[in-house]
C-alpha cells in the first residue's frame, strides 16, 4: 500500500524545467503574417500557405479570402461570414493537400476568438494550427487517495503526439463547448468517469503554449488550456471510452517525476503535472 501524502513533494531538476518552459513558449519556425476577419486579428500563417488556394477555379474563393499588402507588410483577410468563409477555405486547404495531417480532420468546429475574447465565428479544427488561430483545451490531473496519479499514455495512431504519456485527460474545447461541458464530456470519452463521482474536482490553473506545431511545418499552436485536479474515489479506476488512449498507470510522486525527466509526457502534461506536484 502506497502512502506518499506526507512525504515532501519530490523537486523537477532545474535545467530540464527551464527548457520544459522553453518548449512551450517558442517562435514560429518562418516568419508568419497576419489573418485577418473583418477589423480582428484571428490567427497568422505562413505568407505563401493560402497562395495556391487563392487562385483556384472555384468562383467563391475569391469572395472568402483576400491578400493584402500595405505599409506594415502582408495579411490575409478572410471575407463574409466567417464561419462559411472559413469552412470554404478549409475545404479547399484539404483539397490542395497544404494543410491537412492524416488523422487531423475531425468534422468538429472550434470557437474562433477577437483578441478580445468576442467569438467571431467557428472553423474546422482540422486547419486551427495552420492558420494559426488559438484554441482552447482541458485537462484533469487525477489521483487515487493515497495520493499517487493516475497518467494515461496517448493511443500510437493518434496524429498529435502518439505514444507519449498525458494527464488522466486531456481534450480541446469545441465551439459547442464550454470549459466546463468539455472537461465532463472529454473525462467521459477518454477515462469513463463522471464528474460527479469524483472527489474534491477543484481547477488547479491556467497554461499558455506558444509554438510550431510537431506535425506541420505550416502549423503553429496558440493554446490556452484550463487544468482541473480530482480523486478517484477507492476501487473506481479510468476506462477508456473512445479508443485513443491505449493505457493508464498509477505512478506515485517519484515514479512520475522520473518519467516526466526522461521526457515520456507531452510538453503541456508535463507542466501541468509539475504544477500539480508543486501544490501538494
Amino acid at each position: 500500500m502506497h502512502n506518499i501524502e506526507s512525504m515532501p513533494a519530490p523537486v523537477p531538476d532545474p535545467q530540464w524545467l527551464a527548457a520544459l518552459q522553453a518548449a512551450a513558449n517558442q517562435p514560429p519556425r518562418r516568419a508568419r503574417v497576419p489573418l485577418l476577419l473583418g477589423a480582428h486579428l484571428i490567427g497568422t500563417v505562413e505568407p505563401d500557405l493560402l497562395e495556391p488556394i487563392a487562385h483556384l477555379a472555384s468562383p467563391r474563393l475569391p469572395k472568402v479570402l483576400q491578400r493584402e499588402e500595405s505599409t506594415t507588410g502582408l495579411a490575409w483577410r478572410v471575407l463574409g461570414d466567417g464561419t462559411q468563409s472559413l469552412q470554404q477555405i478549409a475545404l479547399a486547404l484539404r483539397e490542395a493537400q497544404l494543410a491537412s495531417v492524416p488523422g487531423q480532420w475531425r468534422d468538429e468546429q472550434l470557437a474562433v476568438w477577437s483578441p478580445q475574447g468576442e467569438q467571431l465565428a467557428t472553423v474546422e479544427r482540422g486547419v486551427a494550427r495552420p492558420l494559426g488561430i488559438a484554441t482552447r483545451a482541458v485537462h484533469l490531473v487525477g489521483r487515487a487517495c493515497d495520493g499517487r496519479y493516475w497518467v494515461q499514455q496517448r493511443a500510437l495512431d493518434k496524429p498529435n503526439d502518439p505514444g507519449l504519456w498525458d494527464t488522466l485527460m486531456g481534450g480541446m474545447v469545441s465551439a459547442a463547448d464550454t470549459v466546463s461541458t468539455a472537461l465532463a464530456r472529454e473525462t467521459w470519452e477518454e477515462a469513463g468517469l463522471r464528474l460527479e463521482s469524483l472527489q474534491g474536482l477543484m481547477q488547479g490553473g491556467r497554461l499558455a503554449m506558444r509554438k510550431p506545431s510537431a506535425n506541420s511545418h505550416e502549423g503553429y499552436v496558440e493554446e490556452l488550456i484550463d487544468w482541473f485536479s480530482a480523486t478517484l474515489p477507492d476501487g473506481v479506476q479510468p476506462d477508456n471510452r473512445d479508443g485513443e488512449v491505449a493505457q493508464f498507470q498509477l505512478l506515485d510522486d517519484a515514479e512520475l517525476l522520473t518519467k516526466l525527466h526522461r521526457n515520456e509526457f507531452t510538453t503541456e502534461a508535463a507542466l501541468i503535472l509539475v504544477a500539480a506536484l508543486r501544490a501538494r
